[in-house]
């Protein structure tokens, strides 16, 4: 007879592991920082929240959120990164997501953070915020040479 596939763990089943494992409390001050995966140029991160705001039919049920961490210990922030990213939403900076998912998933992603921030001592904060499209497409970069004004074609010119 064969053997049932196990079901892998959730995300706040591996976070239970891993405070049972030994996390107690946040790392040390001066750890390396790890790059889980690079991040891509500013220009195709704009341009896949663009692609957001410019979807013809977005679905009626979906919520456009950020979510947006400050995690001190490397497994935990690992774990947070995977699971965002299984989840649906796409990396904008390296400890800030942008999602445009059902209300469902909103509400998962909000309550499994909440369990997870909550299973061991330390200093983290975890932010999901809701935006709405009007707040995207105003949006400005601080930093890098891109206009986004050209690109969201909210430049207007005036000819004499």
């Amino acid at each position: 007879m064969p053997r049932k596939k196990k079901e892998p763990p959730g995300f706040v089943e591996i976070m239970r592991k891993l405070t049972r494992a030994g996390i107690t409390g946040s790392a040390v001050p001066n750890r390396t920082i790890t790059h889980l995966e690079e991040i891509t140029t500013l220009e195709e991160r704009v341009e896949k929240i663009l692609g957001i705001i410019k979807q013809d039919k977005r679905p009626a049920g979906n919520m456009i959120f950020f979510v947006m961490y400050d995690i001190e210990d490397d497994k935990v922030r690992r774990q947070v990164f995977k699971y965002l990213l299984k989840l649906g939403c796409y990396r904008v900076q390296r400890s800030v997501f942008l999602a445009d998912l059902p209300n469902s998933k909103y509400d998962q992603i909000r309550k499994d953070l909440t369990e997870v921030q909550a299973a061991y001592d330390n200093n983290d904060s975890i932010l999901v915020v809701p935006i709405s499209t009007d707040y995207l497409t105003a949006m400005k970069i601080i930093g890098q040479t891109i206009d986004i004004d050209v690109i969201t074609k909210t430049r207007n010119t005036l000819f004499f």
